[in-house]
């Protein structure tokens, strides 16, 4: 798996181009002489000689003819030689136009050279390497770098931009994908990801910075550099003393008294170090690890896939500790740090694996309690809770009685980040941000998802709530949908063999029976459509005039359907995608009590809206399972 960096020497690339014999498909061809000329690691350079010895042009066709394109999350794909993968030619070209593009927005030297930017990295294969090659080509344009010399959790990489006043910040991780791939997140100068203009901005810069140069690939000027500098010692002191001015010293006190237990993993990942920082500094009972997981394993041995979605597969060695342990709470990490996933014993000895919906409400409603014990005169009116269309709406419930603010908005981290530094920048308070796959954002101590702080806020509630309460997470979350009431979600995807049949149904969905005209309704009329929000066309029918509020892309296909009965279902694909992405949640008011009729009502309207809107059998649809990759 790991990549061998030693050069190959046995001839030169000039020479060795004559030996070849192509394709005599033009621009094949000239890709292959563009990766021949270019890469300097022998591992990979051996890949693309093999395939053309072979003649095997279909594989190269697909491996060089086709790039990794850079977007709001960055790239993200697998380990191999080829413009479509992580390779270090790829990330050199990633790291040229990001660099280029900096230096065309920062072109003083001294701006550069006294701000710069940091680069971190995670414990997958060639993460190190990738961080290395970003930081020599970095160098070398007179930026200082603040270069992580071990592995760090993600958050790190944001929380040091906005303590350091850096121009930009990178982090080489795939978060919990599978491991045979590797990643890159960027974030701005406001430490939030990229969004638009400019991660298109980027895309742009690295297509015509494509020529590694040479002195790209010489990792000799990390060796002594004045403008390299490893921020570790600098930035953990200031991360902790962040985290810990989020919790109010009675709630410390109730954490030293408690003597609530956690089991824990970091699913192979880096942040058991940081985590067991974070519980001491919150004066919380040490985490009692699951051995297996503990330390960083870029093979994720234990693991199907290091992916905390996966519920019961990815906890199923911290529920086997947890009761050799006798301990009722269960916390996890993914790989780089950044999301939280949480699992409770019940009263009837059943583990209860919270969803990332109901992590919310509970990480929601703390929110709330917390900044009225840190606030003297809490104005919950000035205050803001963020998350995507395709998340629970039991934020906005919250909302209509708690008196905060609820923003809805796009799907992913970037655009909520870069939203609620624009309401904090216009004098509001913002409380709290997630999205429906285990990502929160508590506070504004960074402006991104941090799977660490989430983890101490979490495990804080829950030795609040047994001391003064004694009530579990598990009662709790039942009190919150008494209070505001209950919520549930399904999220299901379903697969086309050809992206057109993709296209084909959004079409049909927008001329449902006559041109122009929408579904209405489903189950013969028993449940009726009262609004529909289309961000592909821009149409929004809970508006007078009929126009979104959210950001329109036409390249994409996003349907939201509001049905009576507090019944909203979200089809969304990306652009050429064989995927329809269904998110669909019923919202209960607080005096509906009987839940398992809502539940029912939930997967019957869902069963509806897939069969009457997807006709999956008509169009060869399959089910697959779900998976946010935002």
């Amino acid at each position: 798996m790991s990549i061998n960096v030693e050069r190959h020497t046995a001839i030169s690339p000039v020479e060795l181009l004559k030996t070849l014999e192509l394709s005599n498909d033009e621009e094949l061809d000239l890709n292959i002489r563009n990766w021949v000329l270019w890469d300097r690691n022998e591992a990979t350079l051996a890949q693309v000689l093999s395939a053309v010895h072979d003649q095997d042009w279909e594989a190269l066709r697909i491996r060089l003819c086709h790039r990794l394109s850079f977007g709001s999350t960055g790239i993200r794909g697998g380990m191999r030689a080829g413009f479509d993968s992580l390779n270090d030619v790829v990330i050199i070209q990633a790291a040229q136009g990001i660099c280029a593009y900096l230096l065309d927005i920062y072109p003083s030297l001294q701006k550069r050279s006294q701000s710069g930017v940091v680069i971190g990295y995670d414990g997958r294969y060639n993460s190190k390497r990738f961080s290395q090659l970003m930081a020599a080509v970095f160098l070398n344009n007179d930026f200082r770098v603040y270069l992580f010399r071990r592995m760090v959790p993600t958050p790190f990489v944001p929380y040091t931009v906005v303590a350091l006043k850096c121009l930009a910040g990178m982090v080489i991780t795939a978060s919990h994908n599978p491991k045979e791939d590797n990643g890159l997140k960027v974030f701005w100068t406001n430490g939030a990801q990229v969004t638009t203009p400019h991660d298109k901005r980027i895309n742009e810069y690295i297509i015509n910075h494509l020529e590694p140069k040479p002195s790209s690939w010489e990792l000799s000027v990390l060796e002594d550099h004045p403008l390299l500098e490893d921020p570790y010692r600098r930035i953990y002191p200031l991360y902790f003393g962040s985290l810990k001015k989020l919790l109010p010293p009675v709630y410390l006190e109730t954490n030293e008294c408690s003597q609530l237990r956690f089991i824990y993993t970091p699913l192979h990942g880096v942040a058991y170090p940081y985590m067991r920082e974070a519980f001491y500094q919150a004066r919380l009972k040490p985490l009692i690890p699951v051995p297996e997981q503990k330390e960083p394993d870029p093979e994720f041995p234990t693991l199907v896939r290091p992916n905390p979605e996966d519920g019961k597969e990815a906890l199923r060695l911290a529920i086997v500790k947890a009761e050799a342990e006798h301990c009722t709470i269960i916390l996890a990490n993914d790989p780089d740090g950044d999301r939280l996933a949480a699992a409770e014993l019940d009263p009837r000895g059943r583990w209860k694996i919270f969803t990332g919906n109901e992590l919310a409400a509970l990480l929601g409603w703390w929110a709330v309690e917390s900044y009225k014990v840190r606030t003297p005169k809490p104005a919950l009116g000035n205050c803001i809770m963020i998350t995507t269309m395709i998340s629970s709406k039991i934020l906005a419930a919250m909302a209509r009685v708690e008196g905060f603010i609820f923003v809805e908005g796009m799907v992913g981290f970037p655009w909520m980040a870069n939203r609620a530094l624009e309401l904090q920048s216009s004098g509001r308070t913002v409380l709290f941000a997630y999205e429906d796959c285990f990502g929160y954002m508590f506070g504004m101590t960074l402006p991104d998802k941090d799977g660490i702080a989430a983890a101490t806020q979490l495990a804080t509630m829950a030795c609040y709530l047994r001391s003064h309460r004694n009530i579990t997470l598990i009662e709790k979350l039942r009190e919150i949908y008494h209070t505001y009431g209950y919520h549930e979600m399904i999220s299901v995807t379903y697969s086309a063999e050809d992206a057109d049949v993709i296209t084909e149904i959004y079409s049909q969905l927008r001329n449902f029976g006559e041109e122009g005209s929408y579904p209405k309704c489903i189950l013969e009329n028993e449940f009726e459509v009262v609004h529909i929000r289309d961000l592909t066309t821009g149409l929004d029918t809970s508006f007078p005039d009929k126009k979104a509020r959210l950001p329109v892309n036409p390249e994409t296909n996003i349907i939201t359907f509001t049905f009576t009965h507090g019944y909203v279902v979200s089809m969304r694909s990306a652009a050429n995608d064989f995927r329809i992405k269904i998110n669909a949640e019923i919202a209960g008011l607080p005096e509906e009590k009987e839940w398992e009729e809502l539940h029912d009502k939930l997967n019957r309207m869902t069963n509806a809206v897939i069969e009457e809107f997807l006709k999956p059998e008509d169009n060869g649809l399959t089910q697959a399972p779900y998976a946010n990759y935002s």
